[in-house]
């Protein structure tokens, strides 16, 4: 059976924003979004139409292969230089409400649950559920036959 794991990024998160935006009513772009930037790092915010979807799908890849993990790496993750001017560049981090909001659809959807301590008192970061790995494997089923196209070395894994 084919994993996420198995396919290249840009070919799983494009059909994962699709069915997400198709399947999941609780996953959806909230207004304020409209205007806003991704990051400090941003001069503008997104012009692509489904940015938010997109994204989504994006997180809940990397709660698939890093989690559990939270908010602050995230952002970090999805980060970048910022421009200083004369100054060199330095890294700054990603919109931490943009991430948060879409972690919280996500769970409300029930494909993302909070991982917590033992006494169950500190959150731990977010993990992927069993509907989550579900949805994230059929895709990849799916998208497998085009990820052997665009690269014939995967036919051997």
């Amino acid at each position: 059976m084919t994993t996420f794991y198995d396919v290249p990024a840009d070919l799983l998160i494009p059909v994962l924003a699709e069915r997400l935006e198709k399947d999941y009513e609780v996953i959806s772009q909230d207004e304020k979004f409209d205007f806003a930037k991704t990051g400090a790092h941003k001069e503008r915010p997104p012009i692509q139409s489904n940015w938010w979807f997109l994204r989504t799908a994006a997180i809940l890849r990397k709660v698939g292969r890093m989690g559990p993990i939270g908010v602050n790496h995230l952002s970090q993750t999805f980060g970048g230089p910022k421009n200083r001017g004369s100054a060199p560049n330095r890294a700054t981090a990603g919109s931490r409400n943009v991430i948060r909001t879409s972690l919280q659809q996500l769970e409300d959807a029930g494909l993302v649950a909070s991982r917590l301590n033992a006494a169950g008192t500190v959150n731990m970061g977010r993990i992927l559920t069993a509907e989550g790995q579900k949805l994230l494997d059929e895709i990849a089923h799916e998208v497998r036959s085009q990820a052997e196209e665009a690269y014939p070395g995967l036919g051997k894994y």
